[in-house]
């Protein structure tokens, strides 16, 4: 029976790359995003013609502590067992923090680092049960640094670095590891979107300026990090060779943490 994987927020993004490269290295996968599309499904039919695993999609509202628990159950029911959780999931809002909407702050603890909790509380008892398995939290370079006008995202994010570390302590000996992986900026429709804000605002500059002196500023390489790269370092962190890497950061983010 071949393993499976569960990953959260992965009808687009990081999440999909992840998803993708997971089902190559032989993992059937759960989709999931908060639609239920006809795309949304049609996307897992293609992974799965692509790689010849079973891929299905499960939509949940990661805001929701009980569809974050149901998630993993159906997960683990569709294919019999779950040896992989990824923590991809999250949304973002920039503000200064006296501006911030009370239910930006809300939405962004919820779906970026509640929704972690919830789904590893119900994933990690039937991990334990198989004896081995691996939970992936996507955190980013600011669960290590802070940015201006990001509280939620950089408290949230941050959040994740530490709940990783509690996780992995609390499973050490067990098979069964925790890690999280600190992207840079990659160019996701996320980021996008901040590029286009960012656009907006420096009207004076050309979009290739605003992402190379302000986007990638931080980022010393002055190059994104692409999605395939963060989705082979999953990959990885899920194999036989990380099985003694355990509650620690992988930060893959162009030398942004080195300074």
């Amino acid at each position: 029976m071949a393993k499976a994987a569960l990953v959260t927020g992965s009808n687009s993004g990081i999440g999909l790359a992840i998803a993708r490269q997971l089902a190559a290295a032989g993992y059937d996968i759960a989709l999931n995003s908060f639609t239920d599309r006809a795309d949304d499904h049609a996307l897992a039919e293609e992974i799965a013609a692509e790689t010849g695993v079973r891929v299905i999609y499960l939509a949940a509202d990661m805001s929701k502590p009980a569809e974050c628990r149901a998630l993993v159950e159906r997960a683990h029911d569709a294919f019999g067992r779950l040896d992989v959780l990824v923590n991809n999931a999250g949304i973002q809002f920039v503000a200064p923090v006296e501006e911030f909407p009370e239910e930006r702050w809300d939405a962004i603890i919820a779906i970026n680092l509640s929704s972690a909790f919830h789904t590893s509380a119900k994933a990690i008892p039937l991990m334990k049960a198989a004896g081995e398995g691996r939970i992936v939290n996507i955190a980013s370079a600011h669960g290590l640094r802070a940015s201006p006008f990001k509280s939620a995202y950089v408290a949230a994010k941050h959040g994740i670095v530490g709940f990783t570390k509690t996780v992995a302590l609390e499973l050490a000996g067990s098979g069964i590891t925790c890690n999280a992986i600190c992207p840079g900026f990659v160019r996701t429709p996320l980021v996008e979107k901040q590029i286009d804000d960012l656009a907006a605002t420096h009207s004076h500059l050309r979009k290739e300026e605003v992402v190379r002196d302000i986007v990638l500023q931080k980022q010393p390489s002055k190059q994104f990090v692409t999605v395939e790269q963060i989705g082979g370092t999953a990959v990885f962190l899920c194999s036989d060779a990380a099985a003694q890497i355990t509650g620690t950061t992988i930060s893959v983010d162009g030398g942004w943490t080195a300074q």
